[in-house]
């Protein structure tokens, strides 16, 4: 009977543990899903503001959800020609917006930017495939809000504007 009882009390203690590490999990995956996450970004598209070799940035999910971005900001966006892929760009126009670039180094061309849209370049354009080659981007692809970046650590803090700002 003592032998029955004393496993008892452990599998009941596995069970409490489990639970708590249940929960935490659960609490881990809304914050990194709706929340915030560290994310790992690399590629030449984002040079200087980003290193090509990669740098760990803090990005938020709230803004993007709640449709309060500006031009600017960096965003992570999946990509229109592979839903498989997020990039990292700046928005340069927002709904309603006339945004002019440069085509080839002889001709820009200009558009305005759809209602429910934005346009998104690389700071570094001749290494960036963005709206420039895409078009604009619906907001509905918005996956984030860059805050800051955390890695490398001689690079912390907030990212400065670019190029373009």
């Amino acid at each position: 009977m003592r032998f029955g009882g004393q496993w008892r009390s452990v599998a009941r203690e596995g069970w409490d543990r489990s639970v708590i590490m249940a929960k935490f999990l659960c609490l881990l995956h809304v914050v990194d899903t709706y929340l915030c996450s560290s994310v790992l970004v690399y590629g030449p598209s984002m040079f200087p503001t980003l290193n090509p070799t990669g740098d760990v940035v803090l990005a938020e999910r709230l803004s993007t959800r709640l449709g309060i971005v500006a031009r600017g900001d960096v965003v992570l966006v999946r990509a229109p020609d592979n839903p498989r892929k997020i990039v990292t760009k700046r928005i340069i126009g927002m709904e309603g917006d006339r945004v002019t670039f440069l085509v080839d180094p002889e001709r820009c061309a200009s558009v305005v930017v759809p209602k429910g849209h934005l346009w998104i370049q690389g700071d570094n354009i001749y290494a960036s495939k963005d709206s420039r080659h895409f078009g604009s981007v619906p907001y509905g692809l918005l996956q984030g809000k860059v805050l800051c970046r955390i890695w490398p650590l001689d690079g912390f803090g907030s990212l400065q504007q670019g190029v373009w700002f």
